[in-house]
């Protein structure tokens, strides 16, 4: 399933606040939902107009673009994720889970979810050295953002059952009809194989052989 550019636009106008971010990012940056709800801070370069996604699909780590038009709206965003995290510090809190090997080799380490969750909440995966639970703020839910992409998908009234992934797959679809090399694309959504990319082909009007039906 893809959408039109116009039907995308219709979907992003119903979303707002963080959940427009990433929708925005979903379709302008090609990322897949856990990748979107799992981007670090750090991972985010304004500078170079980039994000760096960590451990993706197959464990490799890759480079898409941020949007130019995301970019000032994300970096406000950003101030605001800051200020709650440095006043969470100065309470004790504001770490987050690390991979034992990481935890050992920075144990004061305290990472940022660009998309943090609107509480804190106990981390399922271990207590404290003293035996007490460890309250963490973890992303944002996967359902959450799913939600608020279904019910802006309703309201935009497009006869299509989108979801998260068919943003992804609207970014890999317009690229290719903006004519970008599908060994571009491919770098970009992160897929080993090139036939994997190969299938967004099949909505274009001039697909990779530039082949033209007689009847056009």
């Amino acid at each position: 399933m893809v959408l039109a550019r116009d039907e995308v636009q219709a979907v992003l106008r119903e979303l707002g606040g963080q959940y427009r971010l990433m929708a925005d990012l979903l379709y302008g940056s090609g990322l897949r939902l856990l990748e979107c709800l799992r981007l670090r801070v750090k991972d985010v370069d304004f500078r170079y107009l980039q994000i760096t996604l960590r451990h993706a699909k197959g464990g490799k780590d890759r480079v898409t673009m941020l949007p130019v038009t995301v970019a000032p709206a994300l970096r406000e965003h950003l101030e605001r994720v800051q200020a709650v995290h440095e006043r969470e510090l100065a309470e004790g809190f504001g770490t987050v889970w690390l991979p034992d090997a990481n935890a050992r080799k920075n144990p004061g380490a305290a990472r940022q979810w660009v998309f943090p969750a609107e509480k804190r909440s106990v981390d399922p995966r271990g207590a404290a050295a003293d035996g007490r639970p460890v309250l963490r703020r973890h992303h944002v839910g996967e359902k959450n953002l799913q939600n608020a992409v279904k019910v802006a998908v309703q309201k935009s009234r497009i006869a299509k059952p989108a979801s998260c992934h068919t943003l992804r797959h609207s970014f890999a679809t317009h690229l290719l009809e903006n004519g970008y090399d599908i060994r571009t694309v491919q770098e970009l959504l992160g897929h080993k194989d090139v036939s994997t990319t190969m299938i967004y082909t099949h909505v274009l009007n001039k697909p990779g052989l530039g082949v033209k039906s007689p009847l056009d």
